[in-house]
């Protein structure tokens, strides 16, 4: 650093109106003119508070050498030959290898508004807040199962510890052991469920109907007490229980338990007066399929499916796209079949909507057979639409590949970020924890 004696801080410009600046090294020379198009940035600033004190000049840069007449910053002059591309061309554009974030924070320093950043620069800086944002949430999931340790009194402890044994399948063996336990649970209550159903399988009761069979049903009880002791468990150890109660897959926990309370509650008071209590199991049977939908709870510790789940979203727009194709395609074709095979008098195209299912099977390849054509033109329209379907379905599919491979190597990239963020962090609080020990 140079010495700072208490300059004439005019001298400072040039008698053409220039203004010396000397960013980490590198020395740039303004015009007075160019930095005013920006009256509120740090130059422009600098430039027009010469006459001030020392305080003030000392505010807006690192030193001023008054030999040389120029101003030092102690800055990245890569990032500054980028800032100055707005006194120029009114906009900014990042230049490759530089950090986003960083970059604003360079652009902060100007005092530069964010702006004047060119569209493409925008959409990677959001990219890169997202990427962080990734990384602080995964950094905040190892932090709390660092926090069991942490936690005071013996009661955080213990609630702390049942959270990570049910929420949490790779945190212990145990945890592991309960999460496959759970998951066969949901298996083979789907298998009783589905076997329930065969005539053969079923008993007849007092009043001659066909019912489960009774193991089927114990094995069905102590499959539901299982979800009702895991539920239970879960919300009881749950951080935030309004959060808890209100997410998606814990609805669908919920919803999945209690139809067979409440079928055992109709059971148990008799209430045939009211309604009728077929009609009830009936209704309460279709609910019950819901807990198949518990198998996706486990969906939050797969990334295969996190990225599945996430490359389907960000392909929104194609499956959009796919959709409207064949909805058009779909409209044409079978009206064309239904105008065709009118003449036919054995014809199976008894309307237009009623050829929709048709057109369905037919340009999504499925082709049952229980509808097709009979007439020659209406074979050559089947032909051609099934051969638009195939073309349309094969559309969308490289953008939605191109989407995982994305999403999954950037996830790859975030846990190992996030486990060094970790790391670092406890790198710091131990040297931290040492400079205390030794004053």
């Amino acid at each position: 650093m140079w010495t700072m004696p208490k300059p004439n801080y005019r001298k400072a410009l040039s008698s053409d109106g220039e203004i010396v600046v000397n960013i980490g090294g590198v020395r740039i020379t303004l015009l007075e003119d160019l930095l005013n198009r920006y009256p509120n940035s740090r130059l422009a600033e600098l430039l027009n508070c010469s006459t001030q004190n020392y305080e003030a000049i000392s505010l807006l840069c690192d030193d001023f050498d008054p030999v040389r007449r120029e101003f030092y910053f102690d800055r990245d002059p890569d990032a500054f030959k980028c800032i100055i591309g707005v006194y120029y061309f009114d906009e900014i554009h990042i230049k490759r290898g530089l950090c986003p974030i960083c970059f604003i924070q360079e652009m902060e320093f100007w005092k530069i508004d964010q702006n004047v950043l060119d569209e493409c620069c925008k959409s990677s800086l959001s990219d890169k807040e997202r990427e962080l944002s990734d990384i602080a949430d995964k950094v905040k999931v190892i932090l709390e199962d660092l926090e069991v340790e942490r936690c005071v009194t013996r009661s955080q402890r213990c609630q702390r510890f049942v959270w990570k044994l049910m929420e949490k399948p790779d945190s212990s063996s145990l945890a592991r052991v309960i999460a496959i336990t759970s998951f066969i649970a949901i298996l083979v209550s789907a298998v009783v469920m589905c076997i329930g159903t065969i005539p053969e399988l079923q008993v007849v009761d007092a009043e001659g109907k066909l019912v489960e069979h009774p193991d089927l049903e114990a094995i069905e009880t102590a499959c539901m007490l299982w979800f009702t002791a895991e539920y239970l468990l879960r919300l009881a150890s749950s951080p935030n229980k309004l959060h808890f109660a209100l997410s998606i897959m814990n609805i669908i926990d919920f919803m999945a338990i209690m139809p067979f309370y409440v079928v055992l509650s109709l059971t148990y008071l008799g209430t045939t007066s009211m309604m009728e209590l077929v009609n009830v199991q009936q209704a309460i049977q279709a609910l019950r399929i819901m807990r198949i939908a518990r198998i996706f709870k486990l969906a939050r510790h797969s990334s295969g499916l996190q990225t599945l789940t996430y490359a389907l979203k960000r392909s929104l727009k194609e499956l959009g796209l796919l959709l409207m194709y064949m909805g058009v395609g779909i409209f044409v074709f079978s009206a064309l079949a239904y105008t065709m095979e009118q003449s036919h008098p054995e014809t199976l195209f008894k309307s237009i909507p009623q050829s929709f299912w048709w057109a369905i099977i037919t340009m999504t390849t499925v082709g049952y057979g229980d509808i097709y054509p009979k007439t020659t033109l209406g074979k050559c329209n089947a032909a051609v639409s099934f051969l638009c379907g195939v073309i349309a379905i094969a559309l969308p599919i490289h953008p939605i590949i191109n989407n995982f491979v994305i999403f999954y190597n950037k996830q790859k990239v975030l846990e190992t970020a996030a486990k060094h963020e970790v790391e670092l962090m406890e790198l710091k609080s131990g040297r931290e924890a040492r400079r205390k020990s030794r004053h």
